[in-house]
């Protein structure tokens, strides 16, 4: 069997040297980055939405994964956060497992997992609902977490 070597540069348009620097920021910083530097709607959405996840819990780890997502966890994966043209998505990671009592998702509805809500410019987002449904995820992964432990 022949080696074979494959390389790849420039992935995605980030050079080497920023793909250095941007390791080198805690995901905080770069999430901070991302909302400053959508400087729209989009920005103020997700800024919202991460406060929100603060607020459900203080002590949230956050985390920057697949080349520029926010991700948040509590006691495993909660939630991501993705800005697109024209939405800002969050991504529950056992949303499918969630009551989501004020039918907040909208998105991934077909899969056995996810469940995420696609907000668009003109969306009013139901503040106290999400802070709900993510404290409900939150005693999710708790109670998930603490059930494997006993086993």
């Amino acid at each position: 069997m022949k080696n074979i070597k494959i390389y790849i540069s420039n992935l995605g348009g980030i050079s080497m040297k920023e793909s250095e620097k941007e390791m080198e920021k805690s995901p905080a910083k770069l999430i901070d980055e991302r909302i400053a530097t959508l400087n729209d709607w989009r920005g103020e959405m997700l800024s919202k939405i991460r406060n929100i996840i603060k607020e459900a819990d203080p002590n949230i780890v956050e985390e920057w994964k697949w080349r520029g997502t926010p991700v948040w966890y509590h006691e495993g994966m909660l939630c991501t956060g993705e800005t697109y043209k024209s939405i800002v998505k969050v991504t529950f990671a056992k949303g499918a497992k969630l009551m989501d009592k004020a039918h907040l998702f909208n998105s991934s509805m077909e899969g056995n997992a996810r469940r995420a809500i696609d907000i668009q410019e003109k969306d009013l987002l139901d503040e106290e609902a999400l802070l709900n449904l993510l404290k409900e995820a939150m005693l999710l992964n708790e109670i998930e977490k603490s059930s494997k432990k006993k086993k």
